[in-house]
């Protein structure tokens, strides 16, 4: 059984993420690393409750599998385009480092469609820049999953992705919004795992609707 690293674990996705690791049995273990406990009671599962601005407290701890990269913020959140490219690039980046550097073959990361380093848009360069950067890790197995507009149950209100998701999800159920239609939060978890357990090496990227194939292979396979 395989060893999954997750960071992000208190996030929309991370969330599920967990929770369907924790149920797998391909996964014997999960760790999570994060600024806060989960609050989740399960023998299977390990808690490291870190500061991502000590790496050397935490980087020879990033040792298993599988790494599950699921961590971001808001700008709101975050208060600026400063601290948001701190949690969305440079903390990310820094733990995949580590894990490359410990001998993790595998790399997960949730990015965004549309993602691409020579992008106009802050939020799409970031992510383009942070897929560049991982690509160049010494990993086996890489898979980047861009999903389009995330939904699930959020501990906090962002007025307008819920608008956008109603509308995009009035226009899935016309049939009009193919593979636009909102992505679940479970749905990019069980991609996220499918990937990972796929065993193909090399650099992988899933965008849009190759993100609904690999969640419904998952539900095929188990």
């Amino acid at each position: 059984m395989k060893t999954a690293l997750v960071i992000g674990a208190t996030g929309l996705v991370g969330k599920q993420l967990v929770q369907q690791l924790l149920t797998d049995e391909r996964f014997g273990k999960v760790i999570a690393f994060s600024r806060r406990s989960l609050d989740i009671a399960n023998s299977k599962l390990e808690e490291h409750l870190i500061n991502f601005d000590e790496p050397d407290e935490w980087q020879h701890l990033v040792k298993g599998d599988v790494l599950f990269s699921t961590l971001g913020t808001t700008l709101k959140q975050a208060g600026g385009q400063n601290e948001q490219y701190k949690v969305d690039y440079y903390y990310q980046y820094k733990f995949a480092e580590a894990a490359a550097q410990n001998g993790v073959p595998t790399y997960v990361l949730v990015s965004s469609s549309g993602a691409s380093p020579d992008s106009l848009l802050f939020y799409s360069r970031m992510k383009g820049t942070l897929e560049e950067a991982v690509k160049k890790l010494n990993f086996e197995s890489i898979h980047i999953i861009q999903p389009g507009l995330l939904h699930g149950d959020r501990k906090d209100s962002r007025f307008g992705e819920e608008l956008a998701y109603k509308v995009m999800h009035f226009l899935d159920k016309v049939g009009v919004a193919g593979k636009f239609r909102p992505y679940e939060d479970k749905v990019v978890a069980q991609a996220m795992i499918n990937a990972a357990v796929s065993a193909q090496p090399g650099v992988h990227t899933h965008n849009l609707g190759q993100v609904f194939e690999l969640a419904e292979r998952v539900h095929m396979e188990r």
